[in-house]
């Protein structure tokens, strides 16, 4: 792929005093992020692919950039590098944004379906598949992939990362539900149809806890941690091995979801299409 090539080439010159023909190289880089023709990260048969030359032509764009003052709509001021803008979208895109002070960066990528709820913030690189909602006080940091019909509730942050650009980005599968208040970070893979709830801590720091088949869970390739696919994940403690007396936090998998959890899900789903 060309635009790969220079791309690469372009990240690889630091002190680089940019032509007008990077600037409009860069501007081409961004549209196709912005699209959803490239991704930081793609999934394949059995795990996900970190795409690294994306990741460099984001970080291009912070190089690139310079610092200017953008007016909002209200008169207040923004400071914000000219390669960065809001991602402007159009009643064509299918994408239903209610007011209240939301914020998608251009250059992530975002589907028709998919609801946006007041204030929440979808940073550059970002992937958020269709039919997915992303509720108030909701984070998707940068180049988090989110799949199709995805929950993240009310304050739930899904961390970005761009460095080390061979670090693979926070990935939510499809039908996952991410509870209020939760953090998912670092890498972690969170299964299809996975339910994490609210107040549920994840990275790959912290070891995690399948209660059902009495094992915790193994680091990945990446260092990480793939939550199953759908695990139910509470918050949780476990003993110290050096002093029993004192616990420290364990997110758990207490089952794994059965119809039970299904009626809840739909339920919650329907109460938001109904309400909102």
């Amino acid at each position: 792929m060309k635009l790969k090539q220079q791309i690469i080439e372009l990240y690889n010159e630091p002190k680089r005093v940019y032509s007008e023909a990077d600037i409009l190289l860069f501007d081409s880089f961004i549209a196709a992020l912005d699209s959803g023709e490239i991704r930081s990260c793609n999934p394949n048969d059995s795990n996900w692919t970190v795409n690294l030359w994306v990741k460099m032509g984001i970080l291009l764009g912070f190089r690139m950039g310079v610092l200017i003052e953008v007016k909002a709509y209200s008169g207040k001021s923004f400071f914000e590098k000219n390669t960065m803008p809001e991602k402007i979208f159009s009643i064509d895109d299918k994408i239903r944004i209610v007011p209240g002070g939301s914020s998608v960066r251009r250059g992530a990528y975002i589907s028709p379906g998919v609801t946006i709820m007041p204030p929440s913030y979808i940073n550059i690189g970002a992937w958020v598949d269709e039919e997915t909602m992303i509720d108030s006080h909701a984070l998707v940091g940068s180049c988090a992939q989110i799949g199709k019909r995805v929950h993240l509730s009310a304050g739930a942050m899904i961390g970005g990362v761009l460095e080390p650009i061979g670090t693979r980005p926070v990935i939510i599968e499809d039908d996952a539900f991410i509870g209020g208040n939760s953090g998912i970070y670092e890498g972690i893979i969170v299964g299809e149809k996975a339910v994490i709830a609210s107040g549920t801590i994840i990275n790959a720091s912290t070891p995690i806890y399948d209660s059902v088949n009495e094992i915790f869970l193994a680091k990945d390739e990446n260092n990480s941690f793939r939550i199953p696919k759908n695990a139910v994940v509470v918050p949780g403690s476990r003993s110290l091995k050096s002093n029993s007396k004192f616990h420290v936090y364990c997110p758990i998998i207490v089952k794994y979801r059965d119809e039970k959890t299904d009626a809840a899900v739909v339920l919650e789903r329907e109460l938001r299409h109904n309400l909102d």
